[in-house]
């Protein structure tokens, strides 16, 4: 297995851990603070999704989720789609530049066009975006009473890598 189809089994099974934990916090469920953190993560994953594998954007707006639940069955359907993207993470395939559909809007903000990117490199851009904002996830649930898993790449390893336990989410 490659460290980025590992990066990706990690990504998903701290998810499944962090999204259980969200959804089982009292209170959370309606919060527009934890919905949002999580819409935004997951729609980063699935813009890379979309881009990675040549497709269109095509990520619903915040508003379209009525709660945390919602949400959470949309970025579980990410899961579903991911394994489209697997298959291709070999060889030069890794290296291959990486065309963003959202070019523009980081020319914007960064003043200048950006430099090249790899798929390798989107991989580990993903994985650590999303860890920084499951970090966030886990801040705010500590915030309301609630221990938030250990959802460590170590820790994944250490246990044998198991598969994610989405807890009932579609």
């Amino acid at each position: 297995m490659t460290p980025y189809i590992d990066l990706l089994g990690h990504m998903e099974w701290a998810d499944a851990h962090i999204w259980t934990a969200a959804l089982n916090a009292p209170g959370l469920a309606h919060d527009a603070g934890m919905l949002g953190r999580f819409h935004h993560f997951h729609s980063t994953q699935w813009a890379y999704l979309q881009a990675l594998l040549g497709r269109p954007l095509d990520i619903p707006a915040l508003s379209t989720f009525a709660d945390l639940r919602a949400a959470g069955v949309w970025a579980r359907r990410f899961y579903r789609e991911l394994p489209a993207l697997r298959g291709t993470l070999i060889g030069a395939r890794l290296d291959a530049q990486v065309e963003f559909p959202w070019a523009a809007q980081v020319a914007e903000l960064l003043g200048r066009a950006a430099a090249p990117a790899t798929v390798a490199e989107c991989i580990l851009q993903l994985a650590l975006h999303t860890a920084h904002h499951r970090g966030q996830v886990a801040t705010a649930l500590r915030t309301a009473g609630v221990e938030p898993p250990t959802i460590d790449y170590i820790a994944w390893i250490w246990t044998g890598r198991p598969a994610p336990d989405w807890n009932g989410l579609a």
